[in-house]
């Protein structure tokens, strides 16, 4: 591994790089990783950690992929950029478009790239507004997100996310977004058992919500609905049984369109390349999607649209001359799109769909001895994307103070142990590179179980539990 000078690096990152959602106060140095290979990385001083993380839920074939390096650097031998505003494009973009026409659900079959998640949000809303007014529906504006819903942090991704912290000191773009409620049954429904019953009637609870709050706003004023089929950021949130397929079932009752945002959740995370349909039963009329598309080799992002929808927006120009003027300069990118479509092959060479599908029962079973400990209250998710909430008190369900920054602590202490896990408020994730083996999972609950008694341990200490 090339040698790093750690502290030099640390110092200029302070002075000089502003990361994203960082903690101004925090003064501590930041981890420098430096290299990588399969499921592990390295920092700056050779250390060595499994990623359970996959970066930032996006690794999904691995690290340092060969197959992947040579599919990049042929293109680039090739051709590294083109402009694909107009009737100019490289042969990636096509065959990467007519790819996802192959495996989204339904008739997705037309796609808009982008470079992220946040943007192909953005690219989701433009083309919705675009599409109502082409129809003559010019009042159809209003979207309809959920609390704790997460879609990005540009302007309008932000906007549409329901994670109220993340708004602090920000601005969002006003009456745009009105939000509903959270399908988080662990917090929603007294008790840690709930039964089918109850189940039932909360996921009918949010149904009926739902359609109360469009005709609260008023159908002709409701453009689209959007929401992840598993919740990320904001917790890794499974729905009850039902309520994507019925939420859609509402919005086609008020000609309001279903953007699935599968940003997380496509591309092998839940075993299957689009979780909507294959997992919830459930096709969109959009599907968004970036991290997994490439693996995070090269940043590439996808708002696949329905052929109603393209129909549409492609019948020529309004009477006013408007063309669709979207795009970006980096729409389309041919090393972007060779790293897609390398990805897809990849994951198709060495069935890690299969893999995940075998794998991540096993991984939730495991995971679930987490509630063991007196701060685990719930461990939820599905296959490669898992959580586990810690609270104060299971009985009462009561969080600790931020002050207290208990995920954290656990995070650390696993990663004094070579493992990094996420922490996001008081939940932590699991998103692993999809090559995650049971073996490796095994090492996963060993390490949180010692880091789980660690924390404990200090927090007894403290007299904090």
């Amino acid at each position: 591994m090339k040698k790093y000078n750690t502290k030099e690096l640390q110092q200029k990152d302070w002075n000089y790089n502003i990361h994203p959602f960082t903690d101004f106060s925090n003064r501590d140095p930041a981890l420098i990783i430096a290299s990588s290979d399969g499921k592990y990385v390295y920092d700056s001083d050779d250390n060595k950690y499994l990623d359970g993380a996959a970066g930032l839920w996006c690794v999904n074939i691995g690290y340092n992929h060969p197959v992947m390096k040579k599919a990049i650097a042929d293109q680039l031998d090739e051709i590294p950029y083109y402009s694909t505003f107009g009737s100019t494009v490289c042969p990636p973009s096509i065959e990467l478009a007519a790819k996802l026409a192959e495996l989204a659900p339904g008739d997705l079959n037309h796609t808009f790239f982008g470079t992220g998640g946040s943007m192909a949000n953005d690219t989701a809303i433009r083309i919705i507004h675009f599409y109502f007014n082409k129809l003559g529906k010019p009042t159809k504006k209003k979207i309809i997100s959920r609390v704790d819903g997460y879609h990005g942090s540009t302007y309008m991704a932000m906007t549409l996310t329901g994670v109220k912290f993340d708004h602090i000191g920000f601005d969002l773009a006003p009456d745009l977004v009105h939000y509903i409620s959270c399908p988080n049954s662990y917090r929603r429904i007294e008790g840690n058992n709930p039964t089918n019953v109850r189940l039932v009637t909360f996921c009918n609870e949010l149904i009926e919500e739902f359609e109360n709050k469009i005709l609260e706003l008023g159908p002709d004023n409701v453009a689209a609905f959007i929401a992840e089929p598993i919740m990320g950021a904001g917790g890794v949130i499974v729905p009850p049984l039902g309520y994507h397929r019925r939420m859609k079932e509402v919005c086609e009752k008020y000609d309001i369109l279903y953007i699935a945002d599968e940003v997380v959740t496509a591309f092998g995370r839940l075993g299957h390349w689009f979780a909507s349909e294959s997992v919830f039963g459930m096709v969109p009329d959009i599907i968004t999607c970036a991290k997994g598309i490439s693996s995070a080799y090269i940043p590439l992002s996808a708002t696949i649209l329905s052929d109603k929808i393209y129909d549409v927006i492609s019948d020529g120009p309004q009477e006013d001359g408007a063309l669709f003027t979207h795009g970006f300069t980096y729409a389309g990118h041919p090393v972007a799109c060779a790293a897609g479509l390398a990805n897809i092959k990849i994951m198709e060479d060495e069935n890690m769909l299969e893999h995940v599908r075998e794998v991540g029962p096993y991984f939730e079973e495991q995971l679930k001895q987490m509630t063991k400990h007196s701060i685990v209250g719930d461990v939820r998710g599905s296959h490669y994307m898992l959580c586990m909430e810690l609270v104060k008190t299971k009985e009462t369900k009561e969080s600790f103070d931020s002050s207290i920054k208990v995920c954290d602590r656990v995070a650390k202490h696993a990663q004094s142990h070579g493992l990094m896990i996420r922490s996001v408020g008081n939940h932590l994730v699991l998103s692993p590179p999809l090559i995650l083996t049971k073996e490796d999972v095994d090492y996963i609950i060993t390490t949180l179980n010692t880091s789980f008694n660690a924390t404990e341990k200090d927090l007894i200490k403290e007299g904090i539990i």
